[in-house]
């Protein structure tokens, strides 16, 4: 069996996908794939990923782990998010790393389903806007705690990817920018459900519907009648075209009021941002998707 592990990370779709996965329930189980409510598992999967960080209690099997969520259903492709499958957010820089967690996690869902095909999806986003939306969500902290002394410089997305590759050689990983999910955003559905290009999803356009205008959005849909794309980049050109005229800014921009990030910090995080991509997509075994 396939399993597909969305870890998030936090503040990225905000279970936009796997609400559009589960709105196409049927369409999935035609291709042999499934993605169940998240509530059958979260708090399954949380439980037991803790007690086995804790060695407390005799290891869950993977017939457990399976009948817990699939019930007497079985599949092909089982498809799991969570952006706290790493941790909560007050923990992202538990021990003074930037998820510390994240290769013991990995390591611990890989025994969970042993012997099936584990394959990763992890959205990454700009670390300027990234901390000052997770520190949102977090309450009884100074930001500075938060950090845990942690310099926001040196925050790296390529760490948190190699240390996964390191603890799962074999995991094929995805991933992409948070910043490019309105052009990715089709793809990466289709590619999670195991469904080919040209397959309609309801929500196929859920994040356009967030960020164009109604005239955008009502032009852009009579321009794919008359002329579909032929392949999924001639669709992120289309995309790509009418956001450029029918974006509606308010949508787009990011506000950032998070003490202790001044205006010259955020546009140095962004630059190490930028420089770290071009790390990623050199590490051995990722598929960094881009625009």
């Amino acid at each position: 069996m396939q399993v597909i592990l969305h870890i998030g990370a936090h503040c990225t779709d905000e279970d936009r996908i796997v609400s559009t996965l589960m709105r196409n329930d049927e369409l999935l189980a035609e291709h042999g794939s499934m993605a169940p409510s998240p509530t059958v598992y979260r708090n399954f999967l949380r439980e037991t990923l803790f007690a086995m960080s804790k060695a407390s209690g005799p290891r869950v099997s993977r017939s457990e782990v399976l009948r817990e969520i699939l019930g007497d259903k079985t599949t092909a492709r089982l498809i799991l998010s969570n952006q706290n499958f790493i941790c909560q957010p007050p923990r992202i820089f538990d021990g003074g790393e930037f998820y510390r967690l994240a290769s013991k996690r990995l390591t611990d869902l890989s025994q969970l389903f042993e012997g099936d095909e584990l394959e990763l999806y992890l959205s990454i986003r700009n670390p300027a806007t990234f901390l000052s939306d997770v520190y949102g969500k977090i309450e009884g902290k100074t930001f500075e705690a938060f950090l845990n002394g942690v310099d926001p410089l040196s925050i790296k997305w390529s760490d948190v990817i190699y240390r996964i590759r390191e603890s799962a050689p074999n995991m094929p990983i995805n991933v992409w920018c948070n910043e490019d999910l309105p052009l990715l955003w089709g793809h990466l559905v289709r590619d999670m459900a195991g469904l080919p290009y040209g397959v309609r999803m309801k929500g196929g356009f859920a994040i356009l519907r967030e960020i164009m205008s109604q005239e955008g959005m009502l032009r852009f849909r009579n321009y794919l009648a008359q002329n579909p794309p032929k392949n999924e980049v001639h669709m992120r050109r289309v995309i790509a075209a009418f956001l450029d005229k029918y974006a509606m800014d308010d949508a787009i921009e990011e506000e950032i009021t998070t003490p202790g990030l001044s205006e010259t910090l955020l546009v140095q995080m962004t630059e190490a941002y930028e420089e770290d991509l071009y790390e990623i997509e050199r590490i051995p075994g990722v598929n960094f998707l881009t625009p």
